[in-house]
């Protein structure tokens, strides 16, 4: 009711008291408009106080959005300060120290005594930002050698795309790693897993379910045939470092020196998710040059086909493909690593089979166990040596900053297990292996 409506409410009931106020009807309508007016002016004062509450509604609401983007503000400001102090936080120092228990077959003097119990690496990792340039570094040292695993700056130049420089990781088959045991898959052991070069990598992230790393590398992380290092053996990863003679020993220091160089390599990975998780399917190949030190001496090549699925708590891992190291007249080839010398087929097929099992738990300081079964075969060797097999299986234990193996290896020429992997042995030979290690 508005104030014009009230004053016109007035003037009329003055009017019909003015002329009638002997009428008893009049008199009986004179009150019931007053009543009225009364039950108007009750009516007004509610509305007035409606929208009075309306008022402050409107102002408690206009506050409560100021507070909120005050909070937001905040928030942004909080979140761009954590990673501006992350930047600032430089370069991050890790690393990990490790032991390791063996109990063998192949070893009379190691099962006399009951297996032997030895330090196994120290190692230290180096990684962050300085602006926005990426650093990562691995080094480990041994009882009998240093070696640089890897050591690269990286660059995020688009949204799903990375360039690392320096000693980086081949791309090549499952993605880390081709097994789940500490003694990795029998392609580790012919340069095909867990490899690093010194070249360039451009790595696209996981988009539109599909991802793709290429790379180029100018020669492995030693320099390549003519590096200027003590000892070609002294190094991580497995590369070839020369080609054999006949009549040549397997673990001799090659007499014929040669380097990779100028490698391409790439991996593509489709993945699949479905129920209960989700399939990398993928493949990969590389091609390169091997050059003795004076010309190119040959070439070489590999590809694979690889599958890693994971379903709930179970990872199946399958890879197959072959490589060849094309030399004229050439069947051997003479490899390095751990600072020794060993032999592979220049030429052979590669399948591997891999299932685990992670299991959850609350055991003390144990958090998770993680069961497998790895197994890798190499076969149609070009030197006509009898084929490498390897089967490990063992139950890996995570413990706060603590990392276990346990491993019952058996395989046939197999290196680290009593054989080489151009090896004629048909003996099957066994370790049981605990590897501890700690991680900071």
């Amino acid at each position: 009711m508005t104030t014009f409506k009230k004053t016109a409410l007035a003037l009329a009931i003055t009017c019909v008291s003015g002329t009638a106020m002997a009428n008893p009807e009049m008199e009986a309508m004179k009150e019931q408009l007053a009543q009225l007016q009364k039950q108007m002016q009750q009516l007004q004062k509610k509305l007035d106080a409606a929208e009075q509450s309306a008022e402050q509604q409107a102002q408690q609401q206009e506050e409560i959005n100021t507070r909120i983007a005050q909070q937001e503000q905040q928030l942004e400001q909080t979140v761009a300060m954590e990673k501006s102090a992350e930047k600032e936080d430089g370069i991050h120092v890790g690393g990990a120290v490790r032991t390791n228990f063996s109990h063998t077959s192949y070893d009379d003097d190691n099962k006399n005594r009951g297996g032997d119990f030895d330090f196994d690496i120290f190692r230290l990792n180096f990684s962050g930002d300085i602006g926005d340039v990426e650093l990562n570094a691995e080094i480990r040292f041994f009882d009998y050698m240093t070696a640089v695993k890897y050591a690269y700056v990286g660059y995020d130049f688009a949204e799903d795309w990375q360039v690392q420089a320096g000693i980086t990781k081949v791309p090549f088959g499952n993605w880390p790693y081709n097994s789940h045991n500490w003694f990795f898959g029998t392609t580790y052991y012919i340069g095909l897993e867990d490899d690093h070069d010194m070249g360039v990598l451009f790595k696209r992230k996981v988009a539109d379910n599909w991802q793709l790393d290429l790379g180029f590398f100018k020669n492995d992380e030693l320099g390549g045939v003519d590096g200027y290092v003590d000892n070609r053996s002294d190094r991580y990863s497995y590369d070839v470092v020369g080609f054999r003679n006949v009549g040549d020993g397997i673990y001799a220091e090659p007499t014929n020196p040669i380097g990779e160089y100028n490698t391409f390599s790439g991996r593509y990975a489709y993945h699949l998710e479905h129920e209960g998780g989700k399939t990398e399917i993928g493949v990969s190949g590389l091609a390169g040059g091997l050059h003795d030190g004076n010309d190119r001496a040959g070439d070489y090549q590999a590809w694979a086909v690889h599958v890693n699925s994971n379903i709930g708590p179970w990872n199946f891992q399958l890879q197959h493909g072959d490589y060849n190291y094309d030399i004229d007249n050439v069947d051997r080839m003479a490899v390095g690593a751990y600072s020794f010398y060993d032999s592979i087929a220049a030429e052979a097929t590669m399948t591997n089979a891999n299932i685990a099992y992670s299991l959850p738990v609350e055991w003390g300081p144990v958090t998770n166990l993680q069961f497998y079964n790895d197994y890798g075969i190499i076969y149609d060797k070009s030197d006509n040596s009898e084929d490498t097999w390897m089967n490990v299986t063992g139950v890996s234990v995570a413990a706060g900053g603590l990392f276990t193996y346990f491993d019952l290896v058996h395989a046939k020429n197999q290196p680290f297990v009593g054989g080489s992997i151009a090896g004629d042995s048909d003996e099957t030979e066994r370790r049981f292996n605990i590897n501890i290690g700690y991680y900071f």
